[in-house]
């Protein structure tokens, strides 16, 4: 059954502490970047932002914004397939891939009232006509979700060429050679999730997503008009407003770790609202499985080694 329709209270579920669900009253301060913009000027924006909470925006970044209009377009059709369609490509327990309603396959309690799509993103895989993507949807929902397939392989390498100019930012805010992580995730094995945020008649009881912490290298998110996406910084949740212009950048554990614990990932959430839906589109940048997570020498001259190798 649908948890999100023809409820007439709130599935226990679903229902946090309504003190932890209390919203922003104030939005966050971070820095927009524009990635034409001086190198260097940037840099020291991004290392400011990466220093106090790991959040900022950048604009200028080359995507076209009619392939973002359609990855959206796609999204929103997807899930308002009926559900039956959608089980089709259902996350089995123990994978990352294919479609999942409130992780339900995971948890049992303070489950997220949101659906999600999550994919599998490597460039130079799949099948001759398509790549990796593509065969995803393909193979998991039909031939007739092929061009669904073909936007979100080109999104995915929008995403990846954005992530990988990103790294050289981060890696001249650090201090390190312009190509040094750039390097590092050339080869990449990274996850694309699509995430809808049903209407609840009570939002303040919910969250879509809760607070938590990214595990990967950092997160690339284009999120709708609607807004919902809150940040915990001096002790306060803090909103990030949406631009559609814009994609929001956050570090996370992953590169923690690289910059051996100068850079910091941050608690954020995603609230959801009564009235309208949301929809976000998150691409979380990570090295191959098998590349060492080991901080440069140069971050560890003054300072002590905080992490152990891991991949």
């Amino acid at each position: 059954m649908d948890p999100f329709h023809q409820q007439t209270n709130t599935p226990k579920e679903f229902i946090y502490l309504k003190e932890d669900s209390i919203q922003a009253q104030e939005e966050l301060n971070e820095p927009i970047i524009d990635l034409i913009g001086d190198i260097n000027s940037v840099s020291m924006l991004v290392k400011t932002a990466c220093l106090n909470h790991g959040f900022f925006q950048v604009i200028n970044h080359g995507v076209d914004s009619q392939l973002i209009n359609m990855a959206h377009a796609h999204v929103n059709h997807f899930f308002k397939l009926p559900l039956e369609v959608k089980l089709k490509v259902q996350k089995q327990h123990g994978s990352l891939w294919g479609y999942s309603s409130a992780h339900a396959e995971r948890f049992t309690s303070r489950l997220p009232w949101k659906e999600t799509l999550s994919f599998n993103f490597h460039e130079n895989c799949g099948s001759n006509k398509g790549g990796i993507v593509v065969d995803f949807f393909e193979s998991s929902l039909g031939k007739e979700f092929e061009q669904m397939g073909l936007v979100f392989e080109r999104y995915c390498k929008e995403m990846k060429r954005v992530g990988l100019t990103i790294m050289e930012i981060l890696g001249i805010s650090l201090g390190l050679e312009k190509c040094y992580y750039k390097e590092f995730f050339k080869d990449t094995s990274s996850i694309m999730r699509c995430n809808f945020y049903p209407t609840c008649q009570d939002p303040n009881l919910v969250f879509g997503t809760p607070p938590h912490c990214d595990f990967n290298s950092f997160t690339i998110l284009h999120q709708d008009q609607v807004g919902g996406l809150e940040v915990f910084v001096d002790n306060k949740w803090k909103s990030i407003q949406p631009r559609h212009d814009a994609l929001v950048i956050n570090i996370g554990d992953t590169f923690t770790a690289l910059s051996n614990g100068i850079y910091k990932s941050c608690l954020h959430r995603a609230i959801v609202k009564r009235q309208v839906e949301r929809i976000s589109l998150a691409f979380f940048l990570c090295p191959k499985e098998d590349k060492v997570i080991v901080p440069p020498q140069h971050l560890l001259v003054s300072n002590s080694r905080i992490y152990p190798d891991f991949t």
